[in-house]
């Protein structure tokens, strides 16, 4: 089996294939990681983590604590950043060696059926093996006029190794990747405005979660402007001047620093993919439950595969195709059934149908909501902001989607995805005891809640 990209997706299959006795080797053109670990997930949670510190130092007083002379240093917050990030990326190292998988880094190319050719430093090397798995994940998509220069208009990249800390900071795009850098740079002090083209901030939330988390970034002093578009950008000596249009009408924003996040295309060019007659639309290989490609012993994964573009997504897919070219029969990866996760502040999760989504489908439906202000541990944390929600099958029960707002929920969404797994009922969860005193009971309670019998608030 050879693996194209060795990133959560890539590397996670070389490493299955090779536990099943497979001979493995694996392509990478950068870095051991993918974008995950090294651009992507790890090292904006590192940063996120300096902010979520900083936050708390700043309230010091209500936790009966003195802290004088709170600040910050932006390029020590960078170096922790990249540090964090070097040490996983040296493990997956570790992990492949271990697991007795070759790698190659070059860039790989598919030369026929079950044919790669690799380009190394050292010179090129052609692989032959029963079963390709593309990897190769996904980059910035960037709209024209709007293109980053490193300078003043940047990517996720240039985010997590800024030139500077700005001071008027715009961000194009309330996705994950835009709200979660509008978090950490409004944290540290930037004056931050966040600008969705869509008619409400994260798109994929449920709609009650997102206009919670839209008043509390508001609260923090974001602006947050709706339903509108960044038509231009005029580049100048002194900073950025945007052109906002909203409703046919144009401001003019004023900023140093503009950061891109509209979103990813994958990574198919250079792959051969078009001459061995691999479909790829809008950027990304077309698939089937079981990440065929339609071209036999050839499979696409994670970014690469399409939505939903998370870490975990791609490293479950690349288990089950490295089970499936093992001779396995493994169960085909459910998007309904995996959680997403904003590290913005407050956090926000979720897994399953919204709210409309549900009444939309045709189900008859019960909804649950309780708040973080209803729970002892929120409140002794000082985290007392925040609400989850909870969406039943009114006559079977079945837990059709669960979404969150708040102090560490992207550590409790998971409670929720288990459930989801199991098929577990409203009495399932009813009838389960949760600790006390936990962030976790607000779980218990909203599932109450959607029954009435809420207990707390």
């Amino acid at each position: 089996m050879v693996v194209i990209g060795a990133g959560p997706g890539g590397y996670v299959a070389a490493i299955r294939g090779a536990q099943l006795g497979l001979r493995v080797a694996v392509v990478e053109r950068e870095h051991l990681g993918g974008i995950c670990l090294n651009w992507g997930c790890i090292p904006t949670k590192a940063m996120l983590r300096s902010a979520d510190v900083l936050h708390l130092m700043q309230r010091a007083g209500e936790f009966g604590l003195n802290a004088e002379g709170i600040g910050f240093d932006l390029n020590a917050v960078v170096k922790r950043s990249r540090k964090v990030a070097g040490q996983l990326t040296a493990g997956v190292g570790h992990l492949l060696k271990k697991n007795k998988v070759r790698v190659l880094m070059g860039t790989a190319r598919l030369d026929g059926p079950g044919r790669v050719h690799v380009t190394r430093e050292s010179g090129e090397e052609v692989l032959e093996a029963g079963a390709v798995v593309l990897a190769t994940g996904a980059r910035a998509r960037e709209l024209p006029g709007l293109e980053a220069d490193g300078k003043q208009v940047w990517t996720y990249k240039h985010a997590l190794q800024p030139p500077h800390m700005p001071k008027k900071l715009l961000v194009i795009g309330s996705g994950a990747i835009g709200i979660e850098f509008a978090s950490f740079y409004r944290a540290l002090g930037a004056e931050v405005t966040v600008v969705e083209v869509l008619d409400r901030i994260l798109p994929v939330e449920d709609a009650e979660i997102g206009a919670f988390a839209r008043k509390a970034f508001e609260k923090q002093g974001m602006t947050i402007l709706e339903g509108a578009r960044v038509a231009q950008l005029e580049r100048g000596p002194d900073g950025v001047t945007a052109h906002v249009d909203k409703a046919g009408e144009v401001s003019r924003l004023e900023v140093d620093t503009v950061i891109s996040a509209v979103g990813i295309v994958g990574n198919t060019e250079g792959l051969g993919l078009e001459e061995l007659g691999v479909r790829v639309e809008k950027s990304h290989v077309v698939t089937d439950a079981q990440c065929r490609t339609g071209v036999p012993g050839v499979y696409a994964i994670g970014d690469l595969a399409g939505a939903p573009w998370l870490a975990h997504k791609a490293s479950h897919e690349g288990v089950m195709v490295a089970e499936r070219i093992a001779g396995g029969d493994p169960h085909a990866v459910d998007p309904a059934s995996i959680a997403g996760c904003t590290y913005c502040h407050p956090q926000v999760a979720s897994v399953g149908l919204t709210e409309a989504q549900a009444r939309e489908a045709g189900h008859e439906i019960r909804v649950g909501r309780f708040p973080f202000i209803g729970n002892g541990k929120a409140i002794a944390l000082g985290e007392a902001e925040g609400m989850i929600k909870t969406v039943f099958d009114a006559s079977t029960g079945a837990l059709l989607g669960a979404h969150m707002v708040g102090a560490e929920v992207t550590e409790l969404i998971q409670g929720y995805v288990v459930a989801r797994q199991l098929e577990t009922t409203e009495a399932d969860l009813m009838q389960t005891v949760f600790p006390h005193p936990t962030l976790s009971e607000m779980m218990h309670e909203s599932v109450l809640d959607a029954w009435g019998r809420a207990i707390h608030f």
